[in-house]
């Protein structure tokens, strides 16, 4: 991967994550889900890069203002995912209280 390809990787990284934070806005969250793991494919392509590829300054400097802006988005999409998802769980502790209850009471 040359490094107009690893900018470029980045950037739609960037643009998954800009998609991300709008589904999850929207509480669309199997769009999340389907664009979460479109986000780990482009990820783990920069991964699988052996060695570094030298950046020039410029593109350096791109490539850092692309990480914070996904790490901005991250950070919004968990302040969104974090509270509906500890709502959820709460929710199913209680069916499951629920559940343990009911037998409880069926089987004296």
């Amino acid at each position: 991967m040359n490094s107009t390809q690893i900018i470029t990787t980045y950037e739609e990284i960037s643009k998954t994550t800009s998609k991300m934070l709008i589904a999850a806005q929207n509480a669309e969250w199997d769009k999340l889900v389907t664009l979460e793991q479109e986000c780990r494919k482009l990820t783990g392509q920069l991964i699988q890069i052996k060695s570094e590829q030298d950046l020039s300054d410029e593109l350096q400097q791109k490539k850092v203002k692309i990480i914070h802006q996904v790490l901005d988005d991250d950070a919004k999409i968990r302040s969104i995912t974090e509270p509906w998802m500890a709502k959820l769980k709460d929710i199913l502790d209680t069916t499951g209280r629920k559940r343990s209850l009911h037998r409880a009471y069926l089987s004296d």
